[in-house]
């Protein structure tokens, strides 16, 4: 008996059902209509793009909410200008961001790094960066590390960076810290600062 293969004429048809897209691909059929083999695929649609993921943002403390960045080292901000402990220095040290010698309106990083046998408390200026600051990192001795910042409320202009590291022992360099990069929500530098 011989045996005549009919095609159908377009290849694939598709068709939309409850938002899946399903692809049927018309497969030869003997002369009794009898399928030899089956080629039906189905794919799901495009999924919808799952809910764009927010970069973060610095923490929005208030003037005087005391931050601890590790035993011993607290961080707080006032309208003034940042505020911070040690174990050493428990009576506290201040940075000013109104004396005039930081300006507000030009992108820039400050640096300070206190320690202690067991960690190094790093912290420091940033500030007249575009943007919402999102992130920092910090190249060290110690390696890379990401760091917290926090902010006023208010959109000030400025904010507080800060993280913590397992100190190394004495390379001979003077600085712990070797570069520090606040990026913005795009990903973009805010500010940064190189000190090698």
């Amino acid at each position: 008996m011989k045996r005549t293969l009919k095609y159908l004429a377009g290849a694939a048809v598709t068709a939309a059902v409850a938002g899946m897209a399903t692809m049927s691909y018309a497969a030869p059929h003997d002369t009794a209509g009898r399928a030899p083999h089956s080629a039906t695929a189905t794919a799901a649609a495009p999924a919808a793009a799952p809910a764009a993921k927010h970069a973060p943002t610095p923490r929005i403390v208030q003037p005087g909410e005391r931050v601890t960045g590790a035993p011993g080292f607290e961080l707080w901000l006032t309208p003034e200008g940042k505020h911070w402990t040690t174990p050493d220095m428990p009576e506290g040290q201040f940075r000013s961001v109104v004396d005039g010698n930081v300006d507000l309106s030009s992108p820039g990083v400050s640096v300070q790094s206190e320690g202690t046998p067991d960690r190094v408390h790093l912290s420091g200026l940033y500030y007249g960066g575009k943007g919402t600051a999102s992130t920092v990192e910090l190249r060290t001795a110690a390696g890379t590390l990401q760091g917290e910042l926090i902010e006023l409320p208010g959109r000030p202009g400025w904010g507080v960076w800060y993280a913590v590291a397992e100190p190394v022992p004495n390379d001979g360099s003077w600085h712990f810290v070797s570069e520090v990069t606040v990026r913005n929500t795009k990903g973009k530098v805010y500010a940064s600062i190189s000190l090698r």
